[in-house]
């Protein structure tokens, strides 16, 4: 090992303890069967596929716990990554919280990371990790936008809404995971924003509030959130190229 990697050690943290409920009746989203494998699996192995990430700290719903201990120990992942599962909260924003607090002092890189983008390919990964330890205190991956986006002022549902606004399409990007913080920052971060309502879905706006610069780096179209039953027959065709392709 470089010197450099044992100054900085990354882990990912992937909050799971919500139940999903988008893809329809059945197992939570991050346990339904991609390939035959459950997504949280796919997901773990995606951050344990980068050779920078040393620990994937899964946060589970409270109840759970075991159960999700007892499904990673069913899947064959690497080696030589470290895995913890740790109970979760009642929202996001206090899932990784929880799933911070749970790491070794001297992991410095922390990633976050959506159970529910599980072919998020390593160079993504790696490319998040560089830029932080490049010195920027909080990175995202993301895409520009192929749609136009309207602003609009929110009406009743399936009612006509009026447009407010029209941003210009070329500032605009689409945020994916993994999210990558300066482990104080992320700490910072959670202890001064205050947790309201379902909480912050984005770690990043989190840092954005507290002034500090937040950086994009170039995502990946295979990096999409499997949220809808489309979703979900998109990630098998994926899923299926890669081992066609590559033995994936």
């Amino acid at each position: 090992m470089s010197d450099e990697s044992s100054r900085h050690r990354t882990a990912a943290v992937i909050p799971a303890a919500g139940r999903g409920i988008r893809l329809g009746p059945g197992a939570p989203k991050a346990l339904r069967a991609l390939g035959g494998t459950p997504m949280l699996v796919h997901a773990v192995r995606a951050m344990a596929a980068s050779r920078a990430v040393s620990l994937v700290v899964l946060v589970a719903p409270p109840e759970d716990t075991a159960a999700v201990r007892l499904l990673l120990d069913e899947h064959s992942l690497p080696t030589r990554t470290d895995y913890l599962v740790v109970p979760g909260g009642g929202t996001r924003q206090e899932s990784v919280r929880l799933g911070v607090e749970a790491l070794p002092d001297d992991i410095t890189t922390v990633l976050v990371h959506d159970a529910a983008r599980p072919l998020v390919p390593v160079d993504t990964v790696d490319a998040v990790v560089d830029a932080v330890r490049a010195g920027a205190p909080a990175v995202v991956p993301a895409l520009p936008l192929t749609d136009t986006v309207k602003e609009v002022e929110p009406g009743e549902r399936d009612q006509p809404e009026p447009v407010v606004a029209t941003p210009e399409r070329a500032r605009l990007r689409a945020v994916q995971t993994p999210q990558g913080f300066d482990r104080e920052t992320l700490v910072r971060a959670h202890l001064t924003v205050p947790l309201a309502g379902q909480g912050a879905t984005d770690d990043a706006g989190l840092v954005e509030r507290l002034g500090e610069p937040v950086v994009v780096v170039p995502g990946h179209e295979e990096a999409f959130k499997v949220t809808r039953p489309l979703d979900l027959l998109l990630a098998e065709a994926v899923l299926a190229r890669r081992r066609a392709n590559d033995g994936f």
